[in-house]
């Protein structure tokens, strides 16, 4: 929180609650002004009851000691209609100061932000997968209606996992065994040609590349989320906060990611143009 990140994003649903809880912990030493607290509501984990939004935020706020959170989302588009109106009285009582909405398709965005309008609530935020291996928000049009609206767009899986993160290529690949490795190992071949060249373009910049990845993402107008798991890669993150990639470079980079042809989406994400 030193050097500007402090937006700590996490979910009820992210380790059945655990993530909130050792995220609660480690903050509690910091006045609560200094830090910017995402978390989310998961649809497909709420009780039954008549409330079950607002017992899941209840839980969260008690595991980030907290009696509010700046950014909330409504995880998944299990129910735009039933879900949205349930995000206002929690805004109204003062327990949310933002909400946002995350795997949703423009059409789903749309109708979220007409029901939250009709309550004088703006929608602060679309929080979606986007990397250079996968653009569906920007293919379906999300990325210029989040920009012409002045919604922020939250990118996740901006390194695909370490995909794209210089960690790993087909000599190295992700370690055997965990569920990624199942995902990303066996297109290693197929990105070759794209990190290589990210790669020499971070080399032009003196940076990584996964800071060409994460600039790549900021140069597009998202805020990408990023998993720091090293204290070390603070620097790295905001070394690539200050890199400008050319015009050239982004063609390049685009262009090599198309011709990987290789499809990202995760198991739990529905495609933003279908």
């Amino acid at each position: 929180m030193r050097v500007g990140f402090n937006l700590w994003d996490t979910a009820a649903v992210y380790g059945e609650g655990s993530s909130e809880k050792l995220l609660g912990n480690m903050l509690m030493p910091y006045k609560r002004s200094e830090y910017y607290l995402s978390t989310k509501f998961t649809p497909q984990i709420a009780n039954d009851g008549p409330t079950p939004m607002a017992d899941m935020l209840a839980e969260s706020l008690k595991r980030l000691h907290t009696d509010y959170v700046d950014l909330y989302w409504i995880h998944n588009p299990a129910d735009v209609d039933k879900w949205t109106q349930q995000l206002i009285p929690l805004v109204k009582n003062g327990l949310v100061k933002h909400v946002g909405v995350s795997n949703h398709n423009l059409a789903q965005i749309k109708r979220a932000s007409d029901i939250l309008a009709e309550a004088g609530i703006p929608l602060a935020a679309v929080q979606n997968h986007y990397s250079l291996l996968y653009r569906s928000s920007e293919d379906a049009g999300i990325l210029d209606y989040c920009r012409e609206r002045g919604i922020d767009f939250f990118a996740y899986m901006v390194l695909e996992q370490g995909a794209l993160s210089g960690k790993y290529n087909v000599d190295h690949p992700l370690p055997a065994g965990s569920n990624r490795a199942k995902v990303y190992n066996q297109v290693l071949p197929q990105l070759t040609a794209l990190t290589t060249a990210m790669q020499q373009i971070g080399q032009q910049h003196h940076a990584s590349v996964a800071d060409v990845a994460t600039a790549w993402a900021i140069g597009k107008g998202t805020l990408p989320i990023v998993g720091v798991t090293r204290q070390k890669y603070v620097a790295d993150e905001k070394r690539a906060t200050q890199l400008v990639l050319t015009t050239s470079e982004v063609d390049q980079l685009e262009q090599l990611a198309r011709q990987t042809g290789v499809d990202t989406k995760a198991f739990w994400e529905k495609s933003m143009t279908e």
